[in-house]
């Protein structure tokens, strides 16, 4: 078969800001992600675009260290259908945000521009009902009432600390590799984001299947795909969302690959990973049929889809 090439590389989301990169929160090092998505009315796809890069800088160059927007479009799937990765410090850097919405005037007047621009304020922007948000907590083990081995979840900090929990570590922290070989929300081609719902039986041995496999990809293709794992707040108990992150689009052939030649990882799926006494099985057993979803995004760049 060809091998078709091009020499376009598609900018990653850190190229949005102006905000120097090591102060850049991203997938990796935030204690929350937010995903927040909004459909485009038809005739708005430019506004609409840069209402939402346009917010997403103010935000960044106003809370660095607190907050960092990315915008991101669907690569297949639905079109103009924006995607705002909000990553945050942690849970109280919502209440910096709020604060920011309720006094900052500059902020307020991006929402609420002058009589003569609202033709195109973001209010007529998007589909009425449209804006939704998704809250994604770094999974530790232990996490949620779940077990491993009586070990691993006692040996995370947030058991260790004796202090009250003001924040979790980033993603980061579940992958054994130097930074420069970690792909993230900020420096990736290509950000997949599944969603599975556990079955409530297997909650436990659900979560741990689910790291060992973003193990087995972070292990087997350092610098070409990171996988981190994240629990659902605020929302659907037991969802669980891999963010999985590749160099490019093509990089999705290099999983292909190692799903299929390299026998170690192929073991994965097909191991009993249910004890006996629990009525034994593969991973198959612990995630409701159907509901294990895909979603790929491209960072948003200027002159994109022809806007």
């Amino acid at each position: 078969m060809s091998d078709a090439t091009t020499t376009f590389a598609i900018p990653p989301a850190q190229d949005q800001t102006s905000v120097a990169d090591e102060d850049l929160l991203t997938s990796a090092n935030a204690g929350v992600v937010v995903e927040r998505t909004a459909q485009l009315k038809n005739g708005f796809h430019a506004e609409g675009r840069q209402f939402a890069r346009g917010l997403a800088e103010l935000i960044n160059t106003k809370m660095q260290g607190t907050a960092t927007v990315f915008v991101y479009e669907e690569t297949f799937g639905i079109k103009d259908k924006m995607h705002f990765f909000i990553h945050l410090s942690s849970l109280a850097a919502y209440e910096v945000m709020v604060a920011m919405g309720s006094k900052d005037d500059e902020y307020r007047a991006q929402l609420s521009p002058a009589e003569q621009e609202k033709a195109a304020s973001w209010d007529k922007i998007f589909v009425d009902g449209g804006l939704q948000e998704t809250v994604l907590l770094p999974q530790f083990w232990g996490m949620y009432g779940t077990k491993v081995d009586g070990e691993k979840e006692r040996d995370s900090d947030v058991y260790k600390d004796e202090k009250p929990v003001v924040g979790i570590p980033g993603a980061r922290e579940q992958v054994a590799l130097p930074i420069e070989q970690i792909l993230h929300s900020g420096n990736s081609g290509i950000v997949m984001h599944r969603t599975a719902q556990l079955e409530y039986d297997y909650r436990s041995e659900g979560r741990q299947f689910a790291r060992e496999v973003a193990e087995s990809i972070n292990e087997n293709l350092p610098g070409e795909a990171t996988v981190f794992v994240y629990e659902e707040a605020f929302g659907t108990a037991d969802r669980l969302h891999w963010l999985i992150h590749l160099k490019s689009i093509t990089s999705y052939y290099r999983l292909l690959e190692l799903h299929v030649r390299n026998e170690q990882v192929r073991e994965l799926y097909f191991q009993e990973k249910i004890a006996p006494e629990r009525g034994g099985g593969t991973w198959a057993k612990m995630f409701v049929p159907g509901s294990m979803v895909d979603v790929a995004l491209t960072p948003q760049h200027w002159g994109m889809y022809a806007t």
